[in-house]
């Protein structure tokens, strides 16, 4: 530990710490273009000019100095920083008109204009003048896909967009040519970006140089309505913000939060807002002769409680549907003697084995592990920001091993085998070099999908504990690991609940339903659940209504309600309270918190929001697999649930990456 003094203030900070995170230590703002906490020091913009007393009679770059690297005073003082002085004022007006010299002046109608770091320091630091006369600089635009729209006139190549494509994407299509007044950032050959996590650049950069192509020019900042929420496209759990505009979701953002997502999220959490505006189910629906009809919500009910009475009645539970609704869902269905499932995809997780289903390793772990097995996942597509913390852990000098077909997870790996056979001949070896290190074995739903998948478990189990490994299971579905805590699981799984006479469809879009048994969907778009249903009880999405969901590590996050559902679309939770009257087995709950109270008496742990549990559970028993190679979950990273599917940029960028991966290439 380091003292230093800072405008007065004296601290004791790490010696290895940066001047600028030093002055973030007691408050003091330090204006920055070029730096960010999560991305290599770059040093170029010099906007966090700073003096040091005693130093170089010229100011320094906060974000490249260390503290160690400061001289004490001649009598041993503790080393003097000033932030405010005569001599930073000049030297940051002067980078401000350097800056500049080359932008337009485009504000008003420039779409970055009100939440423009450009803008907000050029306020704040610069001057009301220029002493440049000459003609401004032009660059051509980029095209970088239908994701990110360029304007390079505005660029100042703090090249934040090069340093995160290159060290957390894991790409390399994009970089700085020319020196001086040639200098410009461009992508090679003109390529577009093919990266699952390129939105993150339109948040990294300072100006208005990379922005939004779909929400270009649809709303201002200060005409947005900001709400704090979960993402739901894979189970991971990212924390966003969902912008409403009136009525409709204009963008999502992220949220920082250093245990799940870091700051970053993927494409498809960025960019499915349009899929909440298409194919939405609006009012209820019955079926005669063969043909949906619009119905009211007193018929539909009364419909759907005949349909259930006396008859044997099961309940799938969707990809997305929030804890209370799925224990609303459980309580409803076992009050008529019936039974109900999340694991719709057939995935072999134990019931009541919490350490089964989730593990006991968080997504933090992943950073300083020195080893990480992955197991039938490709993380790339099932979870790309948790991806970029494998990738992470790999820059620093981590081991990676994967069990499972080839695929390009941006980082090299060694790889193991395509089936569980290869866990099996692990086992066989020797581990004391791994188990005094931090490692992690992750569980993808590819293991645990095929009949052998209890037996998949139980020999990941076995290599965890003899290689003293933190366990992660990978999930696919934002709602699955919150369901199955409370208690959402069939002896006999999915197959046991399809033979039923009735079956309760809450948002199960993912599979399909035999003839036979008579469907009530409840869900927000008419996707393949829909199309099989004989009666519709339209329900809202994620972002209309609030609720718990559970993430793949067993962290309990609250998503708040952004909008309100379109039509007579009601709140989950709602629909099934008002059919149970119908039934006349009236839920004990009138209220979202009644339902909450219930819910948390029953599955304590679920009261922790955003603290995860220590999981206890037995390992499995080891049986015997079938070598046959795993299976990845997800074929199409951008039409994986009925909100993606319904999204037009969805569908253009998976028709994008189809033509990428089979497309010729011409010789260069």
């Amino acid at each position: 530990m380091r003292k230093i003094i800072i405008d007065g203030k004296e601290i004791e900070v790490e010696g290895a710490m940066t001047l600028i995170q030093a002055c973030e230590e007691v408050g003091v703002e330090i204006p920055r273009f070029c730096y960010h906490e999560r991305l290599s020091i770059a040093g170029n913009c010099r906007m966090c000019l700073v003096e040091v007393v005693g130093g170089p009679p010229k100011p320094a770059a906060s974000c490249a100095m260390q503290v160690r690297d400061l001289r004490p005073g001649p009598e041993g003082q503790p080393p003097v920083v000033k932030t405010n002085s005569p001599m930073v004022k000049k030297a940051r007006e002067g980078v401000m008109e350097f800056l500049l010299i080359n932008h337009p002046l485009d504000c008003p109608i420039c779409d970055q204009g009100g939440e423009c770091d450009l803008q907000d320091q050029a306020m704040a630091y610069g001057v009301d003048f220029s002493r440049y006369r000459e003609p401004k600089r032009a660059t051509e635009d980029l095209d970088l896909g239908p994701l990110v729209e360029t304007h390079m006139t505005r660029c100042i190549s703090c090249t934040r967009c090069v340093r995160f494509t290159t060290e957390v994407a894991g790409i390399h299509q994009m970089g700085q040519t020319g020196r001086g007044e040639d200098a410009e950032i461009t992508a090679y050959l003109g390529q577009t970006l093919d990266s699952n996590l390129q939105g993150n650049i339109i948040d990294l950069c300072p100006v208005g140089a990379l922005v939004s192509k779909p929400y270009a020019f649809t709303a201002r900042p200060w005409e947005l309505s900001k709400t704090e929420s979960i993402d739901v496209m894979d189970a991971l759990g990212s924390n966003i913000r969902v912008d409403t505009k009136g009525r409709e979701v204009m963008r999502f953002l992220p949220r920082n939060h250093d245990g799940v997502n870091e700051e970053w999220i993927s494409d498809k959490t960025r960019f499915v807002w349009d899929g909440l505006r298409r194919q939405r189910l609006d009012t209820p629906y019955i079926r005669e002769n063969g043909k949906l009809r619009k119905a009211e919500w007193p018929e539909a009910l009364a419909a759907a409680a005949a349909a259930m009475k006396g008859k044997l009645v099961g309940g799938l539970i969707g990809d997305l549907v929030p804890v209370e609704a799925a224990f609303a869902l459980r309580q409803l269905i076992e009050g008529q003697g019936g039974k109900v499932e999340c694991r719709t995809d057939g995935a072999k997780l134990p019931a009541g084995n919490r350490a089964g289903y989730v593990g006991t390793a968080r997504v933090e772990d992943l950073d300083t592990a020195q080893a990480i097995m992955l197991i039938g996942t490709n993380p790339a597509v099932e979870a790309p920001v948790l991806n970029a913390r494998i990738r992470k852990a790999w820059t620093r000098g981590g081991n990676v091993g994967l069990i499972g077909p080839k695929v390009d997870l941006t980082y090299e790996y060694a790889h193991l085998g395509n089936g569980p056979d290869a866990i099996g001949a692990m086992l066989n070896e020797d581990h004391s070099d791994i188990q005094d290190k931090p490692s992690v074995i992750v569980v993808g739903q590819g293991a645990l999908m095929r009949k052998d998948g209890e037996a998949v478990l139980g020999e990941a189990m076995a290599l965890a504990e003899a290689t003293k490994s933190g366990l992660l299971i990978l999930h696919t579905a934002a709602s699955r690991v919150g369901a199955m805590d409370v208690g959402c699981v069939a002896d006999g799984g999915i197959a046991e609940v399809l033979k039923s006479d009735v079956i309760y469809n809450l948002g199960a879009d993912e599979g399909d339903i035999p003839a036979g048994p008579f469907v009530i969907y409840q869900g927000s778009h008419g996707d393949r659940g829909a199309h099989r249903a004989d009666i519709i009880l339209p329900a809202a999405a994620y972002t209309e209504e609030a609720g718990v969901f559970v993430n793949t590590e067993g962290r309990p996050q609250m998503a708040f309600r952004a909008s309100f559902a379109p039509g007579q679309a009601k709140e989950n939770w709602a629909i099934l309270r008002a059919l149970s009257a119908e039934i006349g087995a009236t839920l004990p709950f009138d209220s979202l918190s009644a339902l909450r109270n219930a819910l948390t008496d029953e599955v304590p742990h679920l009261a922790d929001i955003d603290s995860v549990a220590q999981n206890s559970g037995s390992p499995l028993p080891r049986g015997k697999v079938d070598s046959a190679a795993f299976v990845y979950p997800v074929s199409d990273f951008y039409l994986s649930n009925p909100i993606a599917r319904a999204s037009s940029l969805m569908a253009e960028l998976s028709a994008n990456a189809r033509a990428r991966q089979t497309g010729a290439l011409a010789a260069e």
